[in-house]
């Protein structure tokens, strides 16, 4: 059997190989964004999220830790922290499992069918057992809101904790210094 660093380095190359777009944080492979599209025919479809990857010592036998950066109304994800609620990455994990089954399985799944009744945003869990179209209404307005390309663009050092207003996002102009703006080519 091959050790877990062996294990680590092969899953994360798969991913990296695949269609999803993978990005490193501070040049290791424990620590990863990966853009995830919502899946066709779900109120998510055309939505992109930025999710953040931390793979613990013990992985594969251990359970990588999973959390939306932008945000995203759902029953089963914090809408602060991001962090997902759902039992085959938090109780059920197996080493059977990878990164691309996280990918391309169960998070689509996870935005196919919420699970209202193991929530860990309660008003999201609440509106859609309560008022369906107003639930989906608003997850609408979240993803155009949050999830479009220029919401998951920004790099690493420019994430933070700072809301962003409407108007810092409507008026198509931003405020950067030179340092900011080496190395990106203006169009």
């Amino acid at each position: 059997m091959s050790s877990p660093s062996k294990r680590r380095d092969m899953d994360v190359m798969k991913l990296m190989m695949s269609d999803f777009a993978v990005e490193t944080i501070n040049d290791g492979i424990n620590e990863f964004n990966v853009e995830l599209h919502g899946p066709k025919e779900s109120l998510y479809e055309g939505g992109i999220w930025k999710v953040r990857v931390e793979l613990p010592d013990a992985y594969p036998y251990k359970s990588p830790s999973i959390g939306f950066l932008n945000k995203i109304f759902h029953p089963n994800v914090d809408e602060l922290s991001g962090s997902v609620c759902l039992d085959v990455i938090n109780q059920s994990w197996s080493p059977m499992f990878d990164l691309l089954n996280v990918f391309e399985v169960f998070l689509p799944q996870l935005l196919l069918y919420p699970n209202p009744s193991d929530p860990l945003n309660g008003d999201a869990a609440s509106l859609m057992i309560k008022d369906k179209n107003q639930y989906e209404q608003k997850v609408r307005e979240y993803c155009e809101r949050y999830a479009k390309r220029e919401n998951i663009t920004n790099t690493i050092s420019e994430e933070s904790d700072e809301e962003v207003s409407d108007e810092d996002i409507s008026d198509g102009h931003s405020v950067t210094t030179d340092e900011e703006v080496a190395g990106h080519v203006e169009p």
